[in-house]
Parts: structure tokens; sequence; C-alpha cells
């Protein structure tokens, strides 16, 4: 690996983003610290919403997922986009408006300070136990099979896997730490314009291979010669995402990820304005658009490549052989540095969010409600080391036996229903209670465990027998399930216990709410755009 270009590009990020900050004292305040000084402009916002979520974990793991079976795992990037439209045109305006530092924070005022902290508990467990680790496992993983690290260094796998974990998990906690929110939307959005680009050569360089030079020729060939791999419906019998979760749990993991979730949302909510949060969020709807190029394409053209040599349960080396591939050496060190960018922004904006939510949502109402701004940064900053530490020893000890990203999905499943049924209550209704909101939290996770992990072959057998069912229900529509179940558990509660507390009218907004002028035609376009996309490559 061509090492300068390595070291290079990464110190070059990091100066940057140094002279970025410098003169913003970052820890002097908590909104300087956690919010950037809601200074953020459009192309920060949407660089770091772009690389907050995008990094190896979806590289290697949905390029190896849509290897082993078919494009169909592209849904996972194009619904996002229809869910960032709803962020643009309707959260983001709420959350703004009400002054949010955090998503739990609305909660202490609709409900009380106990539902504030189990839900700011449930963000960091979640956090906790499946992002940070499994971004860090990628990462390794990743850097591994693309560069040969312990071959390189004399050393084997597992020590290379450990070494790489604690690498990358000791500088991205750099950057959380000591830089803040700003720090960390400089570094994304230099990094999402590398990783962009060197993503996007991938499957060009692959298809230019495949067509002898011509890489409309290549797609040409690849579309042709494997044409069931190109189904975006996914309704292949056992498939891996059928079309019809697209109507169930697909709609509430979108829309908890991109519109209620803190290590997303919090780029968002230190905008300069509405119009400049919108502009960041629907920007990087439109470079969402984009996600299947670069991680999904790539895989379909592996297994045109390597279907004879490469076995199904080989499906995480499908992305690094196709690197191998085509890839000039020349360039292996800034893809390198490239890749392992992608890493640090997905784990330091996550702990960022984390000590956001722990020092506002843990930290104050639970052991100093008078902390001051430096007190409150110093919680965040312990909370991060903490969470880091944790995350860097459980990475290596992850089982990476079936998908790992399916892995991730169904983990960050257990929350997402619930906390979205809760969060959806507060903003949109005046009739759920406290006691309902709080019940709801914790038996919601606890439900899907149970029928998703616990109990999930007897209730996968009761089903199949109860309905005639071939094939098992899959995850998603259980997602969807325990969301009704919640809402319904809060509806009952609520009637039941109606809430008699009266809400303090909300503090002027903190920001300019003009909205921006062509949020809605921009929005339209995504729209349209996603639709397209699926009635073009139905089968």
């Amino acid at each position: 690996m061509n090492w300068v270009g390595f070291v290079g590009f990464t110190a070059l990020v990091a100066v940057i983003a140094w002279l970025g900050t410098r003169r913003h004292q970052v820890g002097a305040t908590a909104e300087g610290y956690f919010l950037a000084g809601r200074s953020l402009g459009p192309l920060f916002i949407a660089g770091s919403l772009m690389l907050t979520n995008l990094s190896t974990e979806h590289l290697i793991g949905l390029n190896g997922d849509a290897f082993q079976h078919t494009i169909a795992v592209t849904a996972w990037e194009t619904t996002a986009a229809l869910a960032m439209v709803l962020t643009a045109l309707v959260f983001l305006p709420l959350y703004l408006r009400n002054g949010l530092t955090t998503i739990p924070e609305f909660l202490d005022r609709r409900f009380d300070s106990t539902t504030r902290v189990i839900m700011s508990a449930l963000f960091l467990l979640s956090y906790a136990v499946a992002i940070l680790p499994v971004v860090l496992l990628f990462g390794a993983s990743g850097m591994e099979s693309l560069f040969d690290v312990s071959g390189t260094l004399g050393i084997s796998e597992g020590q290379a896997r450990w070494l790489l974990v604690w690498g990358i998990g000791g500088l991205g906690s750099l950057y959380a730490i000591f830089g803040g929110l700003r720090a960390i939307a400089i570094s994304d959005t230099i990094n999402g314009v590398g990783f962009l680009l060197a993503s996007l050569m991938i499957p060009v360089l692959a298809l230019m291979a495949v067509g002898d030079g011509d890489m409309l020729a290549g797609l040409e060939t690849v579309y042709t010669e494997e044409k069931p791999k190109f189904d975006i419906t996914g309704n292949e019998p056992g498939s891996f995402l059928p079309f019809g979760v697209l109507f169930t749990g697909m709609i509430v993991n979108q829309v908890f990820f991109w519109c209620v979730n803190q290590s997303i949302l919090q780029r968002a909510l230190g905008a300069r304005s509405l119009a400049a949060g919108q502009q960041g969020v629907l920007l990087a709807a439109l470079f969402k658009l984009l996600g299947p190029l670069v991680v999904v394409l790539p895989g379909v053209i592996a297994w045109h490549l390597f279907k004879g040599e490469l076995q199904r349960e080989d499906y995480l080396q499908a992305y690094p052989m196709l690197v191998a591939e085509v890839l000039p050496p020349a360039l292996a060190g800034l893809f390198a540095a490239v890749m392992v960018g992608a890493v640090l922004s997905t784990f330091n904006s996550v702990l960022n969010s984390a000590a956001t939510l722990f020092s506002h949502g843990i930290w104050r109402p639970l052991f100093q409600r008078d902390a001051s701004d430096r007190q409150m940064v110093a919680s965040g900053r312990w909370c991060s080391i903490v969470l880091a530490i944790a995350a860097m020893v459980t990475a290596p000890r992850i089982d990476t036996s079936g998908s790992l990203y399916n892995y991730l999905q169904q983990i960050n499943a257990t929350f997402f229903g619930p906390m979205l049924a809760v969060i959806l209550a507060a903003l949109f209704t005046r009739r759920a209670s406290a006691l309902a909101a709080k019940t709801a939290l914790v038996v919601g996770p606890v439900v899907f465990y149970m029928v998703n992990f616990a109990w999930r072959e007897p209730i996968q057998a009761a089903v199949q027998s109860a309905f005639g069912l071939q094939e098992e229900i899959h995850f998603l529509h259980w997602l969807a399930v325990v969301f009704v179940f919640t809402v319904a558990l809060i509806t009952a509660i609520s009637a039941w216990r109606p809430d008699t507390r009266s809400h303090a009218p909300a503090a002027p907004a903190p920001v300019d709410m003009t909205p921006w002028r062509m949020a809605r035609p921009i929005s339209a376009l995504v729209v349209l755009a996603t639709l397209a996309t699926y009635i073009l490559l139905a089968q």
C-alpha cells in the first residue's frame, strides 16, 4: 500500500478540521461543543449526514449481500431518501422551532424527565451494542481484506484486527472528544467528497474491465448475463429482503433512522437556519440516490467476475476482491485513507451524539441539575471515552458468520419501533400520557426481543402453521407488528390514565425559521427519482 497517500490525506483532513475549529472554542459552551454553536451550513450538514451513515459496513456488508442475493438490498438506500424528505419538510421545522439539542429533550417537555432519561438510555444502549462496535469491526475487517495489513506487518489476522480496531477507534475518539460537532462536520465533509469519488471509481473501473475499456459495454454485459440479480423487488423464494417489507417495517426503520435518530439529526439540529438545514438534508437525499452505484452494484459485478471462485458464504470478501482486481496500486494508499475516514466519520459522529444524550438526558436530570456548560461538556467527554473503550473491546469478539449488516439492522429494530411510536405520540398528539410513554419504552423492546430473538423458532413455527405460510416472517414485518402494538399500548394506557399535566409554551426559535423556497420542488424530485428506480428495475 502507498503509505504516503494514506498518511497525507489523513493528516490533511485533521489539519483542516483543526483550522476550522481553533477559533470557535468548541469546549467553552455546551451549545458550541454539541451543536457547533448552531452555525452549520448546508454543505457541512449534507457531508456529515452522508458520512455518519455510510461507512465500510455499507461498502462491504451491502455489496456482500448483493453478491449473495440481489439488488433488492438497495432498499436500505433508496427508501432512506424518502424519509429524508419527511425530515426536511415535517420534522426539522418542529425540532428547530423548539430549539432542541436532543430528541429526548422534547419528551421532558411533553411528558416528564423520567421519560427523557429512559429514551436517552435506549439511544445509548443501541449505540453501545450495535452501531459503535459493528462500525469498528467492519472498518478493521475491510482494511485487512483490502490491504492485507497482517501480511504487511507480519502478524496474524486476529492481531491485525485488534490493532486496526484500536487504531481507528482511538483516532475517531480524538475528533469526538476534543473537537466537538464542528470538527466532526468539517472532517466528515472532506472525507465525504473523497469517499464519493473513491467509491464511485470502483464500479467504473470494474465495468471498464468487464467491457474491455468500455464502461457502458461492461454494464450491458453484466446486466444481460446476471439479469436475475437486478430484480429490485426481491420476490424470489426465500428472499433476503422481500418487496413487502417496504410497506411495513422498512417504513418504521427509515422514519426512525432519518427523522428522529439523534446520531443523524444532530447535524441538522446544528443548522444556522431552517433553510440551511433543509438544503443540507435534501442535498444528502439526492446523494443517497447514488448509493446503489456504490454499495450494491459492485457486489453484482463481483458476482459476475468471481462466482466461480468465491463461495456465497465468503460474501464479505466480494468487495475487497473487486477492489484488489481493479484498483491501480498507486491509488491504494489514498483509497485506504478514504475508507478509514468513512469509518472515523461514523464512529466519531455517533460518539458525539452519545455524549450529547448522556450529558443532557442523563447527567443533568439525574446527577447535576445546575451543571455549568463546562461540566456538561466534561460529562459528555467522559461518556465518549467509556463508550469508545467498550466498543474497541467488543468489536473484535463479534461473530462474523451470517450477514453483519442484517445483524446490525435487527439489533437496531429492537429499539426503533417502540421509540418511534413514543416520539410520534409526543410530537403529533396531545392525548398520550407520560405513563403510557414510559411503559411503551420498556415493554416494546422486550416484546421485539422475545419474538425475534429469545422465542424466535417457536413463534415462527406457530405463525407459519396458523396462516399456512411456507417461509419465515421477516424481521422487518415483526418490527412493524411491534410498532403497531406499541401504538395500541400507548393509546390504551392513555385512555385509562389520561395525562392531566399542563405544558409550557415553547421558547422562541433560536434560528431563522424561514423555509427554503426550493424545499418542496427538490423533495418532489427525490420522490419521483425513487419511484422511477423501482419502476425501471422491477422484474
